[in-house]
């Protein structure tokens, strides 16, 4: 395992491992369902609690999977923040192909 971003990637403790073997079954489609909504914002983008509060799932859930996206050139960094639910900067994700038509 760790054909990342491919797979769930995973520091090198017991519990980081596990946890990525966890979300494995479940990751790809956890990437499609982001990819969709990111695309489906637009250039407004969404940030990682934005994404989970879309598709109701956990920010600790999805967010690995924006990183995941940004390895494999999916999404991209917008340049905008907004502020995440604890009062913090967060960046706002876009898809690359919208990037690249505003470009």
């Amino acid at each position: 395992m760790n054909d990342y971003p491919d797979e769930p990637g995973f520091r090198d403790t017991d519990t980081s491992r596990e946890a990525a073997e966890a979300i494995a079954p479940v990751s790809a489609r956890l990437q499609r369902l982001a990819l969709r909504a990111i695309h489906a914002a637009g250039a407004n983008g969404l940030t990682a609690d934005e994404l989970a509060a879309t598709l109701n799932v956990s920010r600790w859930t999805i967010q690995p999977r924006t990183t995941e996206l940004r390895r494999k050139h999916l999404i991209v960094d917008s340049g905008t923040r907004r502020l995440n639910v604890t009062g913090k900067r967060a960046i706002v994700w876009t898809a690359a192909e919208v990037r690249e038509k505003a470009a």
